[in-house]
This record gives structure tokens, C-alpha cells and sequence, in this order.
């Protein structure tokens, strides 16, 4: 089972031909109310990967709650630890560019109401996972970690929005997940040997080396590169024509810890999430987006017979 620990969003957005600048105002032809997230995307994306998931959260009681659950309630996540607060839904303001780009600012809302103590009446195997991220509060994100590592289950994080996080939180993690720009704030935040910071592959090498905790750098179109027990590995993505990146990130991150909930090695299951990410990037919208189990395999089928990468990967 995978719990995650994690914000409850609906997302609006809408088409721009740019992403605006300070000050600028750009028009847009229309909009789309979408339920979305962090926390329920990434929920609904192991889900759909073929996991069982359970989802602790916040919304509030105002018209947005419902339709912000509504998928994740149809495909069977485990609802039961979600809380209401009088504070409303979170929600999240998303422009789309002509190339697949986004700029979001998200309200935390209810989302700031989410507590710890929502995760302490799963009956934790030693199997399972909690997977959590950053747009609920970390003070309540760490107490969950340590909780959940006492119950023997594993830990996932996901660093986002990019933000330091206290040595004791990062110890409660086995598998911390950073885009690029992340994990440089990261490599800014911890005094890493061997790394500046600069190098968002080196964070990854130190996190692994001075903290046992494996990392996972997203690089975008170029795929993504692991560290884990001492031993690298780079995985490419293939090349599509991106019609939305808004929710490749929790896609991938969804569909990598399905596959190791479900056995799969470290490898292949960081296969299965750049296979989802892809996915994601080549459909509208955040939870709509989210690729199916059969596709995820489908497509990491063919990443997987690709010629493999040198580490590390190119960087431009």
C-alpha cells in the first residue's frame, strides 16, 4: 500500500501565448477547472499505475471540495484520512504556454489544515510506503516520516516546491525525488561533500553517500538519473511533442512508487516513471493526464530495450 501525505488542489487553468512577465497582463481564450494537487495527483497517478493508495489531505467545505476528489474517489483511493476545514480548498492558478510550458502560483488553503496524526490508524506493514511533498506544512510532513519509518514502512519524498528541509526530516526519508532546480537548493541548503551545489547529479551522489538516502534527479525531456546503495543509473525518455508538462512531475513520481509498491527493482522503477512522465507531457490538464498501467508498461517496454546511457548524462 502507498499513503500519501499531500496537498488537495483545484487547478485553473488556461492557454497563453507566453508565460507572463512581472507586470504583465496576457489574455487568455478560456478556462479549465481541473481537480489537481500534488498530494492527489501523485495519489491518483500510482493508483492508476495499479496501486493501492490511500490519501490523507485537507480540503474545505465550500464547492471546489468535491470536484477536487471526484476522480480520485471514482478510481477507488482510499479517502478515509482526508479532512475538512472551514479554511477553503487549496487551489492552483496555472498558465499554459504555445510549447507545453507552465507557470503556476498555488493558494495553500485547507491544505495548511493537514495533520500527522491523519496517517496514524493505517494498520503499516513493512512493505508499505508513505510518499509525501511540500505544499502542506514540512513541520507536519516530517512528524508523518518519522512515523511512518517507526511503523517499518519506507518513505519517499518529493522536493516540491523546491525549499530546504531540516536534517532530521531528510533522515526519515529512503528516497528523496528532485527536479533540477531542486536539488540545487538542496545541494545549497546541506553542507554536501564533493558537491557545490551547483551540480544537481553531484547533490544526488552526496544525498546517497553522506545520508543513505537514495536520490532521483527529473531532468526533463533528457529523462532521469538515480543514485541509490552507491550505484548510479540515467534513464533517456523519448522524444515527443509536449502538449502540457503541468503534472509530468507527479506522473513520474506516482508511476516510480507504484512500481517499487509492486516489487520492481530500482531501476525499473525509474523506468516506469519517466514512462509516465512522457505520458503525461503529451495530454491536457493535471489529473486527466495521468497514464494508465498498461500504458506506463507499454511504453517503459520500449525505454527499457533502448541503448543505455553513459552516467552521467550530458548536461547542456
Amino acid at each position: 500500500m502507498i499513503v500519501v501525505f499531500g496537498s488537495i488542489n483545484i487547478d485553473l487553468v488556461t492557454k497563453v501565448g507566453h508565460i507572463p512577465a512581472p507586470g504583465e497582463t496576457v489574455l487568455g481564450p478560456s478556462y479549465s477547472v481541473i481537480p489537481g494537487g500534488k498530494g492527489a495527483n501523485q495519489a491518483l497517478a500510482a493508483r492508476r499505475a495499479g496501486a493501492q493508495v490511500a490519501l490523507a489531505g485537507a480540503t474545505g467545505r465550500d464547492g471546489f471540495a468535491d470536484l477536487a476528489l471526484a476522480l480520485l474517489r471514482s478510481e477507488g483511493v482510499d479517502l478515509s484520512a482526508v479532512a475538512v476545514s472551514e479554511v477553503p480548498t487549496g487551489a492552483a492558478f496555472i498558465a499554459v504556454d504555445a510549447h507545453g510550458e507552465n507557470a503556476i502560483v498555488v493558494a495553500v488553503g485547507a491544505n495548511g489544515q493537514t495533520r500527522a496524526d491523519q496517517i496514524r490508524n493505517f494498520a503499516w506493514k513493512g512493505n508499505d510506503f508513505l510518499l509525501l511533498q511540500r505544499e502542506t506544512l514540512d513541520a507536519e510532513g516530517e512528524a508523518a516520516a518519522h512515523h511512518a519509518r517507526s511503523r517499518g514502512a519506507s518513505v519517499i519524498l518529493n522536493l516540491a516546491p523546491a525549499g530546504p528541509i531540516s536534517r532530521s526530516y531528510l533522515e526519515a526519508v529512503d528516497i528523496l525525488i528532485m527536479n533540477e532546480h531542486e536539488a540545487m537548493v538542496m545541494g545549497k541548503t546541506l553542507d554536501l561533500t564533493g558537491s557545490d551545489g551547483k551540480d544537481p547529479l553531484a547533490v544526488a551522489r552526496a544525498l546517497d553517500r553522506d545520508f543513505n538516502t537514495a536520490a532521483i534527479v527529473t531532468l526533463g525531456a533528457e529523462g532521469a538519473c538515480g543514485w541509490n546503495a552507491g550505484q548510479s543509473c540515467a534513464v533517456p525518455a523519448p522524444k515527443i511533442t509536449a502538449i502540457d508538462t503541468t503534472a509530468a512531475g507527479d506522473a513520474f513520481v506516482g508511476a516510480f512508487a507504484a512500481a517499487l509498491d509492486q516489487g520492481e527493482p530500482f531501476r525499473q522503477a525509474l523506468i516506469c516513471g519517466v514512462a509516465a512522465g512522457t505520458l503525461a507531457c503529451t495530454r491536457n490538464g493535471a489529473q486527466p493526464s495521468l497514464p494508465r498501467g498498461s500504458e506506463i508498461h507499454a511504453l517503459a517496454a520500449k525505454i527499457g530495450a533502448a541503448e543505455s546511457v553513459s552516467w552521467p548524462p550530458k548536461r547542456h
